[in-house]
C-alpha cells in the first residue's frame, strides 16, 4: 500500500542499542525497497547508564556519546536524551556528566536533537542553558485524563506530548483535536501494562528514585501476567496496541503521524523483531532478519 502521508517511528535504545542500529539503520536506507514506504524513523531515544536525571527505565547503554552523535549526524536521525526522572530536585541540576551529555546533543550538524522530560525543574533548566533542544513530554507523566492531556498539549514549551498508552483508542477525543494539536501527539504503541493498572506512576517514580541513587526495594508489579516479563506477542493482545493497520486506517488518515515504540529495557533480539513488523515489508522479513543475524559484528540477545 502506498501513502502520501509518513509515520514517524520514535525508537528506543540510543545507548543501549547502538551496535543493532548500526548494522540496521544504513540497511534501512541502502535497501529501502525491503521497508514499507510510509514510514520513517523519527528519532531514537535513551540514556546512558547510571544517568542521575534518567527516567521510565533504568538505563544500561555503554556507547560512547561522541560515536552515538556523530553516526546520528551522518545518518540525519534526531537523537533524543530521555532524562523523564520525575524527582530531579534543584541540587540535580549540575549533574556533571547530564550536562555533559547536553552540551554534546544541542550543536548536531543538520539535525535537531530533543529532551524528553517530566520535570519542569529540568525543563526550565534545559530551556534556559540548552535551548537548541527541542522537549517532549514523557509518557511518564500518565495522563489518563482527557482534560490533563489537553492542557499539556496546550503548552508551547513541548513539540511532542506522549500521553498514556489507555488514550489510543479514545478515538472522539483524538479526532476532536485541532491539526496542529494532532501534530504534537505522539503514541505509545506497543505497551504491555494492564489497562486496569493504578501503579504505574510509583513504577516510574521507583526507577526515578534509583537512577537518584537512593536505597529503595524494587517496585512489585501485580499486573496480570507481570512474571511473564515484557513480550511482544502480549503487546500486541492488549487492546490499546497500535499496529501497522492501525496506523495506516485510523491515525494516518486523521492527521496523525507519532508513533513511539517502547522496549529500552529488552534486548536486541526483541527490538529487531519490532522493527520487522513496523517496518520492514512482509516479503523481506527473513532478508532483513539474515542481513542483522549474519553480521558478526553484532551479538544479538
Amino acid at each position: 500500500m502506498t501513502t502520501e502521508k509518513k509515520a514517524f517511528y520514535h525508537l528506543p535504545g540510543l545507548f543501549e542499542f547502538f551496535d543493532l542500529y548500526k548494522v540496521f539503520i544504513p540497511l534501512f536506507r541502502e535497501k529501502r525497497e525491503y521497508f514499507y514506504d510510509w514510514c520513517e524513523i523519527g528519532s531514537i531515544y535513551g540514556a546512558p547508564a547510571d544517568c542521575l536525571w534518567g527516567g521510565g527505565r533504568v538505563g544500561f547503554g555503554d556507547a560512547d556519546p561522541g560515536e552515538v552523535r556523530a553516526f546520528m549526524e551522518e545518518y540525519r536521525i534526531s537523537s533524543r536524551l530521555t532524562f523523564s526522572n520525575s524527582l530531579i530536585r534543584e541540587e540535580h541540576l549540575t549533574d556533571k556528566r547530564c550536562n555533559s551529555l547536553c552540551a554534546l546533543f544541542e550543536k548536531s550538524e543538520g539535525v535537531k536533537n530533543g529532551v524528553i522530560i517530566y520535570s519542569d525543574l529540568l525543563a526550565d533548566h534545559i530551556k534556559s542553558c540548552y535551548p537548541g533542544f527541542y522537549l517532549v513530554s514523557s509518557t511518564t507523566k500518565v495522563l489518563t485524563d482527557p482534560a490533563d492531556f489537553k492542557k499539556e498539549l496546550d503548552r508551547e514549551d513541548f513539540l511532542y506530548v506522549v500521553p498514556d498508552f489507555r488514550l489510543n483508542r479514545d478515538f472522539s477525543l483524538l479526532y476532536s483535536l485541532s491539526c496542529g494539536k494532532k501534530a504534537k501527539v505522539e503514541f505509545l504503541c506497543n505497551e504491555c501494562c494492564s489497562l486496569g493498572c493504578t501503579d504505574r506512576k510509583k513504577c516510574y517514580e521507583n526507577v526515578s528514585r534509583k537512577s537518584l541513587g537512593e536505597e529503595c526495594e524494587d517496585h512489585i508489579c501485580t499486573s496480570p501476567g507481570a512474571q511473564r516479563g515484557y513480550r511482544f506477542s502480549d503487546a500486541m493482545d492488549n487492546p490499546c496496541f497500535i499496529g501497522t493497520d492501525d496506523i495506516l486506517n485510523r491515525y494516518l488518515p486523521y492527521g496523525f503521524s507519532n508513533f513511539k515504540i517502547e522496549g529500552r529495557s529488552l534486548g536486541s533480539a526483541v527490538i529487531l523483531e519490532m522493527l520487522l513488523y513496523y517496518m520492514t515489508r512482509p516479503e523481506y522479513i527473513l532478508k532483513v532478519r539474515e542481513e542483522i543475524y549474519l553480521d558478526s559484528m553484532l551479538d544479538l540477545f
